[in-house]
């Protein structure tokens, strides 16, 4: 018997007879991958054998509500807790610390309630010995060493689970179809599975998915559309924090972030990540500023370093680690029209210091001022922090939770903060902190240098 093949494109799911380098379906390059015919075709299910339409306001949600799962930073960035039924994906690079967060996961909801952890990559001696490491107590589990998904669901039936752990959904297979397990087809069937069982159940499912080199989930994109929610765990090989963030949450916000410190005990919560991002800000240095950026319902200090020096090559060199390239270009010709700084045959290198990544207005004043005094060569008062949006034109515009902001500028023990003139209308500014209004770029820099 001839063993059909079609190619399947990792992007957006088209199918073709044979290879191209240009998928027509999404135009992306070298995006079709190989993969083997199913033998036989399954008939299409439903989570209902009976599915009849029910009126929107005669639903019953009183089963599907949150409950904690023991971890704040969690929490938060879940939207306030674990939604019962619900599918979420955990992505991020290797040893990066999914398993090691899940298996903390399953330690706190062991006395709550009935856990049940599926390694496929790790037998359970393994999953034992890493769980002794990373807590006191000996937790009671359920653990199952498995990969194939028909003997995974037989067994769910069994054990009746209130959250189910699958690390990871790339090694999950089903006999009946012919293709290696990683394919697409075999993870688009094992998300499928878990998913209809988590809708049926109400069990919440969470799932560790692999990233590619480019930083996606392995797999094809609709992978990221079947889940509830998409959680990347992110961080530098040189840095002990990691950032958990959410790009997508049917149940809450995607704003929200959790950070993590990586120890030898596993990961421990930073509550505080202004207080960790500021640790050994240097006294007295030039092109150094502090921003306060909201992630979320989070005020979160973080500081600017920039680095200006003449150029050698007939093209300055600009870098960027943290932000926006381009809005770093976009800042320097700003300060090079409105302010008059002779920028052009100067190289400039910003980098956002404790490896977070900026990517909201407000920190536009402060990565203008960190590169006019790493320019000028004159460092400005430590205990002044700088918010706000810069126009083309040099102008200062508003920017929202200001309150909030200044509140946590305070709290990390700053005397005064440069802010948009727009923003000092019916502004509570609490006690102990000055407020610098500034107009324009010009006007921001007066007050600093």
């Amino acid at each position: 018997m001839k063993i059909k093949t079609k190619y399947v494109c990792t992007a957006c799911g088209y199918e073709s007879a044979k290879w191209m380098g240009k998928c027509p379906g999404c135009d992306g390059w070298n995006t079709l991958e190989e993969e083997l015919v199913r033998n036989e075709k399954t008939a299409s299910r439903s989570f209902s054998p009976s599915a009849k339409p029910t009126p929107l306001n005669e639903v019953d949600v009183a089963d599907y509500h949150r409950f904690p799962c023991g971890i704040r930073e969690l929490d938060r960035v879940l939207g306030g807790g674990v939604v019962r039924g619900s599918l979420i994906l955990v992505g991020g690079d290797p040893g990066i610390g999914k398993s090691t967060l899940l298996l903390q996961l399953a330690g706190h909801l062991d006395k709550e309630a009935t856990l049940f952890y599926v390694s496929g990559e790790e037998s359970e001696k393994q999953l034992k010995m890493r769980s002794d490491r990373l807590q006191k107590d000996s937790p009671s589990f359920l653990v199952l060493t498995e990969t194939d998904i028909t003997v995974i669901r037989a067994t769910l039936e069994n054990v009746r689970p209130d959250v189910l752990i699958i690390d990871s959904v790339q090694t999950m297979y089903h006999p009946d179809i012919s293709s290696a397990p990683g394919s697409i087809s075999q993870v688009r069937e094992a998300t499928l599975t878990f998913m209809r069982y988590a809708k049926e159940t109400g069990t919440a499912v969470f799932l560790v998915g692999h990233v590619t080199k480019d930083g996606a989930i392995a797999g094809p994109k609709v992978l990221e559309h079947m889940v509830d929610c998409v959680l990347y765990f992110e961080g530098e090989r040189n840095h002990s924090y990691r950032v958990l963030r959410a790009v997508k949450n049917r149940f809450g916000s995607t704003n929200e972030i959790g950070v993590f410190e990586m120890t030898d005990s596993g990961l421990c919560e930073v509550e505080n990540p202004s207080l960790m991002l500021l640790e050994g800000r240097p006294e007295d240095a030039s092109g150094s500023s502090v921003v306060c950026t909201m992630e979320g319902t989070r005020p979160m200090l973080t500081e600017i370093q920039a680095l200006v020096c003449p150029s050698s090559f007939g093209v300055p060199r600009r870098m960027a680690t943290g932000i926006d390239y381009n809005r770093v270009n976009l800042m320097i010709a700003v300060l090079e029209k409105r302010v008059g700084l002779n920028l052009q045959n100067q190289d400039a290198y910003v980098n956002i210091v404790g490896g977070i990544r900026l990517d909201e207005p407000a920190v536009d004043l402060a990565l203008a001022l960190a590169i006019a005094s790493a320019f000028r060569n004159r460092p400005f008062d430590t205990g002044i922090a700088a918010i706000g949006e810069v126009g083309l034109t040099g102008e200062l515009r508003a920017v929202s939770q200001m309150e909030r902001r200044l509140a946590e500028v305070l709290k990390l023990g700053f005397k005064a903060c440069v802010i948009p003139m727009a923003n000092t209308k019916n502004l509570h500014v609490p006690d102990g902190l000055k407020i610098l209004p500034a107009r324009n770029l010009t006007e921001a820099l007066g007050f600093i240098l």
